[in-house]
């Protein structure tokens, strides 16, 4: 299959390289190019926000059941053409096939899900005395900038216009320039599904001076980011100085508790995979294994065993488990944390460098042990195929470690103790947190978290009604 012509979409209109700058796209597999991608200019962001205006006064009035129909049309295209979206992504980001396949079925339930809320955007009416009224009801927000980063290039996107569009609000979406034709392909199942062409824009471009821009106009009333801590706060500040609306999903550092009352294959079995997935590069990825001591041992043994056995190579080809980083930030990380915690005298057991001969971006799934609480590994999200394994006590220091950090964005729990299950639920800080399983992705479940890990949610009602002001509407007899 090739890969797609690059461009933009602003106002409906394609648009290519030109005399703009440019961004190559390199498979990270190969390292070979993909592909030229142009960069907007002032100018082009100017008739993005121009069109955004127009289409938020057009959509803004769309019929609920016009919306619906768009979303599920769109959901029926994305199923349509999944094998399409999903080679284009494993080109463009270097995760398994498999994975992308997933990834666009994530889409397409969430756009089925939205498309049902679009009929369910309620409001209220209040208990009045006769003669008045008061009714309380949501309106959409208004523009949303929608920035959208390259670990889930199909995934990613969706969110950030899925739930713009169910609420009745034009959308400017600047993906990551790492993988732009994923989010293209996105967004043009919405156009061909029947989108208004001034409701949905694509732009790229040098992220800050594009943040900077769309964020400084007045038209944009909202802002949905999903990406690092540090570049979330920028952000906010800059969002700050209009007022404007903020949906901020960043880093996490997940910690993971394992009792001595878990049936520790089983275990392994789960989270052993859900480490590896896409190299470890998702934010609510399990990171630090806190295992309490009579199963530390075992624990420790076996999910060696596994990560030794992990299959990694180009994501496209047939059995492989795990591909490449995505682009050379990350292994230049790994090797900077990893050897930093190596260093400080944790104990490696696996991995722990690159491999391959063919691109520049395989790791090693990695394994360490007994490191340092004041590692910059066990303090910064690593993103990447590394586990962090320690051993712990009793349940109090184990959610004292958990709660450490300042992120809180997804946790997870071992133990066929009920009485703990239901503890830890509530005392550990996160914004999703599992027990006894690794699934807490939905299209109708909040998804996002608390602390650093940022405020707002994505997916089921609430991502909607990020989308959305309350107005309350008093009215008496004249």
């Amino acid at each position: 299959m090739s890969y797609p012509e690059l461009h933009m979409i602003i106002d409906g209109e394609k648009i290519p390289v030109g005399h703009r700058r440019a961004h190559t796209v390199v498979n990270p597999a190969t390292g070979a190019a993909l592909g030229a991608l142009p960069l907007a200019d002032a100018a082009d962001l100017d008739r993005a926000l121009a069109a955004a205006q127009r289409g938020f006064r057009l959509w803004r009035d769309a019929a609920p059941q016009q919306r619906a129909a768009v979303l599920a049309g769109a959901a029926r295209l994305l199923r349509e053409r999944q094998e399409e979206l999903a080679r284009i992504a494993t080109l463009e980001e270097g995760k398994a096939l498999a994975e992308s396949r997933t990834e666009v079925m994530m889409n397409v339930t969430l756009f089925e899900f939205y498309a049902g809320e679009c009929h369910r955007l309620y409001g209220r009416q209040l208990v009045r005395p006769t003669g008045m009224r008061s009714t309380v009801v949501c309106e959409p927000v208004g523009p949303v900038a929608a920035f959208a980063p390259w670990n889930f290039p199909i995934g990613n996107p969706g969110r950030k216009l899925g739930a713009p569009i169910a609420a009745g609000c034009s959308v400017i979406l600047k993906a990551a320039e790492e993988a732009p034709a994923s989010a293209l392909a996105v967004l043009q199942c919405l156009l061909d599904a029947g989108l208004p062409k001034e409701v949905g824009q694509a732009v790229f471009g040098v992220p800050d001076e594009v943040s900077r821009h769309l964020l400084s106009s007045p038209i944009i009333r909202k802002l949905s980011f999903t990406g690092s801590t540090v570049v979330g706060k920028h952000l906010m500040k800059l969002a700050a100085e209009d007022c404007k609306r903020t949906t901020m999903e960043l880093g996490g550092h997940g910690a993971v508790l394992v009792f001595d009352d878990v049936d520790v294959e089983q275990v392994l079995n789960v989270m052993v995979a859900s480490k590896f997935r896409n190299a470890g590069q998702v934010c609510i990825s399990p990171t630090r294994f806190i295992v309490q001591q009579d199963v530390y041992e075992r624990f420790l043994a076996g999910f060696t065993a596994r990560a030794q056995q992990w299959r990694v190579g180009n994501g496209l080809e047939a059995d492989v488990q795990m591909g490449p980083m995505a682009n050379p930030r990350r292994p230049e990380a790994m090797e900077r944390l990893i050897g930093g915690a190596v260093s400080a005298g944790a104990r490696l057991h696996t991995g722990g460098r690159r491999i391959g001969t063919q691109g520049y971006y395989y790791y090693a799934p990695t394994v360490l042990s007994e490191v340092p609480l004041s590692t910059a590994i066990m303090n910064e999200e690593p993103f990447g195929p590394v586990a962090l394994v320690n051993s712990f006590r009793t349940e109090e220091e184990m959610i004292a470690e958990a709660n450490r950090l300042p992120y809180g964005l997804a946790a997870y729990s071992w133990t066929n103790d009920a009485a703990r299950q239901k503890r830890l639920a509530r005392e550990v800080e996160t914004g999703m947190f599992c027990i006894n399983t690794t699934v807490l992705g939905g299209p109708d479940a909040p998804f996002g978290g608390v602390k650093w890990s940022g405020h707002g949610s994505e997916n089921g009602p609430e991502g909607v009604m990020s989308c959305m002001v309350v107005k309350a509407v008093h009215e008496g007899d004249a």
